[in-house]
């Protein structure tokens, strides 16, 4: 398959990766060379973790970190430290890379909130609205909407984006001055204010026996190594949900739904959503 200026392999094209659907691995990789436009930008420099489905979604899939080998010599890797050693991650910077990994049967990408110079250093904090029920949906637009509004007042720009299985994340872009902790550190207090205002619908309680039915806003992915989904990846679910970046005011849209777009759909929305989030990064929010 062409994409950018390479030709990349694939393996088994026709194999049925979305047996409910008739997607196949030709389809998915044909998918991310389309949005790597949009992409790659959202990812780059960015380790990545691979979410593998061998045989198809309808079986048990399983997280790659380690590409230590197999991977052609111009995918770009970085070495990250861990516990007890190193490993080494996949960096999604170009199209091929995007149609690469979809070749690996990797369905979702899942990247790092921060970027391979300065892997200690955020560039992005993330608040997780995931409910326990579809039903919920209403509730985890209203929180969001809600959440930007905490935000703003704390100084910085919210951007929102369905997550293509249930939830919906709210993404603020950072200078990269801080560390994970100060981050973290500053993603809950916003969160604890937000709860404040709503202690009925909402809280911070990690344990889900204690939350008594309240939507968890979620800040534990502002972690060294937490990954998060990103803008325009498929999601190992029927149909093929996709990850979508919003217009905030889409987040008003009873019709909203967190896998109301597709790997056949979401190409046809706007591609400049989003493109203004590399240049709100700024400080810490400030309450």
């Amino acid at each position: 398959m062409r994409a950018g200026r390479r030709d990349v392999p694939l393996t088994h094209p026709d194999k049925v990766l979305f047996p409910d659907d008739g997607i196949a691995k030709a389809d998915l990789a044909a998918y991310y060379r389309d949005a790597a436009p949009r992409m790659v930008d959202l990812v780059r420099d960015r380790p990545v973790s691979l979410q593998r489905f061998n045989a198809g979604i309808a079986k048990q899939g399983f997280f790659q970190k380690n590409v230590e080998r197999g991977a052609p010599e111009w995918v770009k890797r970085v070495r990250v430290s861990k516990r007890d050693g190193t490993l080494w991650h996949v960096l999604a910077n170009d199209a091929a890379t995007l149609v690469w990994l979809a070749n690996q049967n990797c369905i979702t990408p899942h990247v790092w909130l921060s970027r391979a110079d300065r892997l200690e250093r955020p560039d992005r904090m993330i608040f997780d609205l995931d409910p326990a029920s579809a039903d919920d949906f209403a509730l985890v637009r209203r929180t969001a909407r809600d959440l930007g509004d905490v935000l703003r007042e704390a100084g910085v720009e919210p951007f929102a984006m369905t997550t293509g299985s249930k939830g919906i994340h709210v993404v603020v872009a950072l200078q990269r001055r801080y560390g994970f902790g100060e981050v973290r550190d500053a993603a809950l207090a916003v969160a604890t204010e937000l709860v404040e205002r709503r202690p009925k619908d909402l809280t911070t309680e990690f344990y889900k026996r204690k939350r008594d039915g309240r939507l968890f806003v979620d800040v534990n992915r502002n972690a060294y190594a937490a990954t998060a989904v990103p803008p325009y990846s498929v999601r190992p679910l029927p149909g093929a949900p996709v990850a979508t970046p919003l217009e905030w005011d889409e987040l008003s849209d009873r019709r909203l739904a967190a896998q109301r777009w597709t790997l056949r759909t979401v190409l046809d929305r706007d591609p400049d959503v989003w493109k203004g989030v590399r240049g709100a990064a700024g400080a810490l929010p400030r309450l």
